[in-house]
C-alpha cells in the first residue's frame, strides 16, 4: 500500500463515485468494497468503504454520512499530456457537476478537480517574466484550459489574431 492515500467522505455514494472515476481513467479499478456489519453505524450489508485505483493512485471512499461535504480547498490535480486528454476528462468529470475557472471543475459528487495540461506549467515556468505573465493572464480568462490560447499568449499574439 502507498504511504499516503487520499480518503474521501461521501454521503451514501462512495461506490457510485468509485465506479464513475474508474470508468474515466485508464489503468483504474475498484480493489475492494467493505460493507457494514451488525455493529453499524450504517445498515447491515450497505457499502461502508471502497478502495480503488485511478491510474495507479490508490484512493479510499467512505460512506460516512451527511456531516461533511467536499470543498475546493482540496482538489485532485490531473496532469494532462494533450489538449485531447484535457477535453475528454473535462467533459466526463464535469457532467452533472459544474465548470469553475482556470481548469477547475466540480464533479457531480462535489469533488473539485484541476484538469491541467502540462503545457500550462511549462509556459508559466518560462524564465522570461513577460511571457509567463501573459500565459498566467490568459489562463485566468479560461474555464477549461486551451493550450493553443496559452501558446498565443506566450508568443504575445493573443490580441493580434495570430
Amino acid at each position: 500500500m502507498q504511504k499516503i492515500t487520499p480518503f474521501l467522505w461521501y454521503d451514501g455514494k462512495a461506490e457510485e463515485a468509485a465506479n464513475f472515476y474508474t470508468s474515466i481513467f485508464k489503468n483504474s479499478k475498484v480493489l475492494n468494497v467493505a460493507r457494514y456489519g451488525d455493529a453499524g453505524p450504517g445498515p447491515k450489508g450497505s457499502v461502508m468503504l471502497v478502495t480503488f485505483e485511478l491510474d495507479g493512485q490508490r484512493f479510499m471512499a467512505l460512506n460516512g454520512g451527511p456531516e461533511y461535504t467536499f470543498s475546493p480547498a482540496i482538489s485532485l490535480f490531473v496532469d494532462c499530456e494533450t489538449q485531447a486528454e484535457v477535453d475528454e476528462l473535462w467533459e466526463k468529470l464535469s457532467a452533472g457537476g459544474s465548470e469553475v475557472q482556470c481548469g477547475w471543475l466540480k464533479d457531480k459528487f462535489g469533488v473539485s478537480w484541476q484538469i491541467i495540461p502540462r503545457a500550462l506549467m511549462e509556459l508559466m515556468g518560462d524564465k522570461d517574466p513577460a511571457k509567463s505573465q501573459r500565459v498566467f493572464k490568459a489562463m485566468l480568462q479560461m474555464t477549461k484550459i486551451d493550450v493553443e490560447g496559452l501558446k498565443r499568449a506566450y508568443r504575445g499574439s493573443e490580441n493580434r489574431g495570430e
